[in-house]
């Protein structure tokens, strides 16, 4: 007799997964916000956001994920921190243009559901909303046996936030002589996990995994509170292509920004993979943070206030270098 197919013995279990929805949906309550509009029978997450008063109101979006960041909490098995990462990742990105992140959104594709995992994920997804003061609105969770081996799992986000259209950031006011502050990283964030890994051993990998899984920093609220009080011309988010591409990006033509080696602290693991890995040092600073995970660029004028509001949030930052006039580079290391 022919057996017959079904969705669960092909690899897709719709009733564990309704269950593990139904604790997500617990869990993210914590995150609403007056913007939520709550409609069973949408398909799409209502977000109003007319009770923050916007005048002439524009939207930023970004999306991303975690990368391969994932394979060392695989084997670490540790995954409650991965989470954070995701939601920073996004919320900084908006952030760079002065915008307040409004809302967020998961993917989160797997294998075979491990609803202990994904759980785990779950709580650094909401614990990440709430450091950047978002409501977790949506999301999906795919099981594609056919996709993905085992419980391995991969992760995407997406962020909206909103800003004043005259108070956009976009580094088009950046002068010579201005400033760059730099505020420091937790490690590597969410980048340079494929060179790292191959750096590292991996019996070294799991020696250093506590290091390596230390969530990406979320600058949502200090920063916000900065453009309350001071003008910030210019914010770069230390991610991939870090400081020969992430933080030029707010560069004017014809602008440099001469930085200061030495006028931060560089955590220990990054001269650790570049000793291990034999790795060059322009190739370092093209792959990874350096311990600066933010960027703002100030008026001269404005240092002292912004290091005292930044200490008064526990901050720390660090003058790391200024604005030259260079129309052959855009960033030069001293």
């Amino acid at each position: 007799m022919t057996q017959k197919l079904t969705y669960k013995k092909a690899g897709v279990d719709i009733a564990k997964a309704n269950r593990f929805v139904d604790a997500i949906k617990q869990m993210s309550s914590i995150t609403m916000n007056k913007g939520v509009v709550d409609r069973p029978g949408s398909f799409g997450a209502l977000f109003d956001f007319g009770f923050l008063k916007y005048k002439n109101p524009v939207l930023v979006s970004s999306t991303d994920g975690v990368g391969t960041k994932l394979l060392v909490a695989n084997l670490a098995g540790k995954h409650d921190t991965v989470g954070i990462d995701l939601v920073a990742m996004n919320v900084n990105d908006v952030l760079c243009t002065g915008a307040r992140p409004l809302f967020f959104l998961d993917y989160i594709a797997t294998g075979k559901l491990n609803p202990r995992i994904m759980k785990d994920v779950m709580k650094g997804i909401v614990a990440g909303c709430k450091m950047a003061g978002c409501a977790l609105i949506g999301g999906e969770t795919a099981e594609m046996p056919d996709m993905y081996k085992g419980e391995d799992y991969d992760l995407a986000g997406f962020t909206v936030g909103v800003v004043e259209k005259d108070g956009i950031i976009d580094g088009s006011g950046i002068r010579c002589d201005d400033v760059l502050i730099g505020l420091p990283s937790s490690g590597l964030h969410s980048n340079g996990y494929s060179l790292a890994r191959k750096a590292l051993s991996t019996k070294e990998q799991k020696l250093y995994a506590q290091i390596l899984l230390k969530p990406t920093c979320i600058y949502v609220k200090p920063v916000l509170g900065l453009l309350e009080k001071f003008k910030i011309k210019g914010m770069a988010h230390m991610t991939g292509g870090a400081w020969y591409e992430k933080l030029t990006k707010v560069l004017p033509k014809g602008l440099c920004f001469s930085v200061n080696k030495g006028s931060w602290p560089v955590p220990r693991i990054f001269e650790l993979i570049r000793d291990k890995g034999h790795i060059p040092e322009h190739e370092m600073y093209r792959t990874f943070n350096m311990g600066i995970g933010f960027c703002l660029v100030v008026e001269p004028k404005d240092v002292v206030g912004v290091h005292a509001f930044l200490r008064s949030q526990k901050i720390e930052s660090f003058v790391i270098g200024e604005v030259t006039q260079d129309s052959k580079h855009k960033v030069i290391f001293r």
